[in-house]
């Protein structure tokens, strides 16, 4: 098994955290991970992005030059990762902040979801990433949702940020009832 994943938005979307929580769901699951960040000097509101990898395997290289799943949090998120993708692969797209008027590539799934319009529903618009995730592991076998949310949790925990777990668990698992 080798999946090669990018998450990718604008800087405060919060694309880096989505994958460290993968990242560590997976070193808990005992899979072998890498996770590699990319990301402008501007910070906020530029382009963000991390490649991670997840294998029961050595992994030769951390970077992700032809993913099988993208979760672009934004227009120009598609823009960067698209053409880059492993044909047959999955496009997650964040459908609150990407035109509905977008064509895609035939040989890509695409899923879309309104993970912000939902986040904003729930007053959490800063958890839109959790939101996501919620869908990926619904539409994926990377994880099962409550071994997941569990490590989710954990993560957070980890971070000094477990008072937030509820909110993040009710965001992450509306993201899962797309």
């Amino acid at each position: 098994m080798l999946e090669r994943i990018i998450c990718a938005g604008l800087g405060g979307q919060g694309v880096l955290t989505q994958g460290k929580i993968m990242m560590y769901a997976a070193y808990l699951k005992d899979l072998k991970v890498t996770w590699f960040p990319a990301y402008g000097n501007e910070m906020r509101g530029g382009n963000a992005s991390c490649n991670v990898i997840i294998s029961d395997q050595r992994i030769a290289s951390p970077y992700a030059d032809h993913p099988d799943l993208v979760m672009a949090m934004s227009e120009s998120a598609v823009d960067l990762f698209e053409e880059a993708m492993a044909s047959g692969g999955k496009l997650f797209v964040n459908s609150s902040l990407v035109s509905e008027d977008r064509t895609y590539r035939s040989d890509l799934m695409v899923i879309k979801a309104p993970v912000t319009e939902v986040a904003q529903k729930l007053n959490s618009e800063r958890n839109a990433n959790l939101c996501m995730l919620g869908k990926v592991i619904k539409e994926t076998s990377l994880f099962d949702i409550d071994f997941f949310e569990q490590s989710m949790c954990g993560y957070f925990e980890e971070q000094g940020k477990g008072k937030y777990n509820a909110k993040n668990c009710e965001v992450l698992r509306a993201g899962y009832a797309l």
